[in-house]
């Protein structure tokens, strides 16, 4: 029997550019954008804008690691947001006599294996490369593959998961960039990083199954900010409006590319303009 040819989805032949993306093409992309060898980048990609790669996910990752050179360091987010209180879940919610058993028995969240969710492929790739180093949140961990992974993802704290503490904290410690390659701002996690920096930003409860060191599971409860990306788009615009972000062709799609510092920084001062409170 002989093996299926590979099919793929997107623009019929006509529209199909004149050759396949490669690792190769895909890195001088990068430069060109302005990608910093020996930087640390935090990239939130969806693959399926930049048309046919060769090698798929694994060649964009190469294509990375190639820019950013071997002092360089990929990092991407690995959240599991399945791993959370069922009472909060809303796409799709599940029956209230279910809640106990999920607490009970979903099992706890281990960075060696417990699988990334909705973070797509390249998330996924970075998170399984030999030598990747993962912070141990169960609900918003991060992976790292370069000379300063082990910096940026350790001791990554449960409560204040995305606050100065967090890899997002220690990104900005490093004068890191961001890579939105095919998404848009309303993806852009390091945001986050400035609804910790307001005033009196609202709060939750939140919980989640952790891993034991001796290989049992408990449920963990903790109070945070009630992180909220839905205006994350509009800041993103307004942000660009400044000029502090690069943007430019990686593949088919659109790659931004920024200082992580300057984007935090102009957020908190646009948080505090924009979001409206209970008292205002």
């Amino acid at each position: 029997m002989s093996a299926a040819s590979p099919t793929r989805s997107g623009p019929c032949a006509s529209d199909a550019p004149s050759r396949p993306h490669t690792r190769a093409s895909l890195a001088a992309q990068l430069r060109r954008l302005g990608v910093r060898p020996g930087a640390a980048v935090l990239v939130h990609a969806g693959l399926r804008s930049l048309g046919f790669v060769c090698g798929g996910p694994q060649a964009v990752a190469l294509a990375l690691r190639d820019a950013l050179g071997p002092a360089g360091t990929l990092v991407v987010p690995t959240h599991t947001p399945e791993n959370s209180d069922p009472a909060g879940w809303r796409n799709p919610p599940v029956p209230e006599d279910w809640w106990p058993v999920i607490r009970a028995e979903a099992p706890g969240f281990d960075p060696a294996v417990t699988p990334s969710r909705f973070m797509g492929a390249l998330a996924e790739t970075v998170r399984c490369w030999p030598g990747a180093r993962r912070s141990d949140h169960p609900y918003v961990s991060f992976a790292a593959l370069g000379p300063a992974a082990e910096r940026i993802v350790s001791d990554h704290p449960l409560a204040g998961m995305l606050g100065p503490g967090s890899p997002l904290g220690r990104l900005y410690e490093e004068d890191a960039d961001v890579l939105l390659l095919g998404v848009d701002h309303g993806s852009h996690t390091s945001l986050h990083l400035a609804e910790y920096r307001q005033p009196a930003p609202p709060r939750r409860r939140l919980g989640a199954a952790v891993g034991t060191p001796d290989g049992g599971r408990t449920w963990a409860w903790w109070d945070d900010v009630a992180v909220d990306e839905s205006d994350f788009p509009q800041l993103g615009v307004d942000l660009e409006a400044t000029g502090a972000v690069r943007i430019g062709p990686v593949g088919d799609g659109t790659g931004r590319l920024m200082r992580q510092r300057a984007a935090v920084d102009f957020a908190v001062g646009w948080l505090a303009r924009n979001r409206r409170t209970e008292d205002g």
